[in-house]
């Protein structure tokens, strides 16, 4: 096993992911250039990836619009679990006793994950009732090593288990919402109700026989129907909503027994001031998402985003994203820009980095007309 070819593994699972899925994941590189944000900050062709609200809220000019394609991929190692991997599976064939002890503690508790996703979004907003149809594949895949306690190293190295977990989700639905003034107020409100295909792996293996791109090949698959609910409240350029993804709760285990995912409702507020050519904003995740139980991969956000558009041609991007259930988390540095040759088709790059070992790149071409 090579750290060259590990490295690469990301990029070989988006090209071999023709059945890729997606979860409670927006792709979309100008949200993920601005932290992630999007609660109050995304537009009517990206409301149902944050807020379904969102697919009333429009320029005057803006009668019909086009996302597609959106694509992203993120990839996570904080712990250099593959770099431990690859030492351990040199340790064991040299059989280097001193590098097995140290390479043990160093395996500890590590943990890598990938996730990959694409979606496409065609949306009519109108002063009636505004719509947006779209799609969205989404996978995530989710490895953790277990090394257990043994007097000799080598063979606490041998016992060693690479276990893995993996989601997927299919899901295509329609977003609805509607402008209105109550008491004088300006609010919008949306509804997404949604088809989704829902895919579950899981996975083990020795440090020496590990790939990630074996997680996928043993899984089992459920359809569902489920909901998303969004409001907005906005006066002059300040802007607070609230939104709730997957309204319709159920569980999902895998086909050897071995995980279940809780796909539970995730809420999330939202605040910011947006302006004409600037805008800050923050999305905070109210509740802690456990998905695989038996794994530590448990999520709770807390995403700014900024972004200055220069005379409606270039738009410059930051923000920085945290997961508050790891207290190891680093928290992760966002970038991108946003290109819109004669305002009619924009291209949007993101970058995401955590450190070396932890990094991401988002892409997506949107028109409106």
């Amino acid at each position: 096993m090579k750290t060259s070819t590990l490295r690469l593994l990301p990029i070989s699972l988006l090209i071999a992911s023709a059945t890729a899925s997606a979860g409670n994941f927006a792709i979309d590189a100008r949200g993920d250039a601005m932290g992630g944000v999007g609660v109050v900050s995304g537009d009517f062709l990206t409301a149902p990836f944050y807020n379904p609200a969102l697919t009333a809220i429009y320029r005057r000019n803006d009668n019909v619009g086009m996302l597609l394609p959106s694509v992203g991929i993120n990839y996570n190692d904080q712990h250099n679990m593959l770099d431990d991997i690859d030492r351990a599976a040199s340790a064991l064939k040299n059989n280097d006793l001193t590098e097995a002890g140290i390479v043990a503690q160093d395996l500890k508790d590590d943990n890598a994950s990938v996730t990959i996703g694409a979606a496409a979004a065609f949306a009519i907003p109108n002063r009636y009732v505004s719509m947006n149809a779209y799609a969205k594949l989404y996978t995530e895949s989710f490895a953790e090593a277990f090394v257990p306690d043994r007097a000799n190293s080598l063979v606490q190295l041998r016992d060693t288990e690479i276990k893995g977990a993996a989601l997927g989700v299919a899901e295509g639905g329609l977003s609805i919402a509607k402008y209105m003034t109550i008491l004088g107020h300006h609010w919008s409100f949306g509804a997404t109700p949604k088809l989704q295909r829902i895919y579950t792996y899981s996975y083990s293996a020795s440090v020496e026989d590990f790939s990630f791109s074996d997680i996928r090949d043993d899984g089992s698959a459920e359809n569902q129907f489920n909901f998303d609910l969004g409001a907005l409240w906005f006066y002059g350029p300040l802007r607070v909503g609230v939104t709730g993804k997957n309204m319709i709760s159920n569980d999902y285990t895998t086909s050897d027994g071995a995980y279940t995912y809780k796909m539970r409702p995730q809420y999330t507020l939202g605040t910011g001031l947006i302006a004409d050519f600037w805008q800050v904003s923050v999305d905070y995740d109210l509740n802690e998402a456990e998905k695989f139980d038996a794994v530590n991969d448990n999520t709770q956000m807390v995403r700014l985003g900024a972004e200055v558009d220069l005379m409606r041609q270039f738009k410059f991007r930051g923000g920085y994203y945290k997961n508050l259930a790891s207290s190891e988390d680093e928290g992760t540095l966002t970038a991108g820009l946003g290109i819109s040759p004669l305002n009619i088709t924009q291209m949007d790059i993101g970058v995401s980095y955590t450190n070396e070992n932890a990094m991401g790149v988002y892409l997506n071409f949107l028109s409106s007309y």
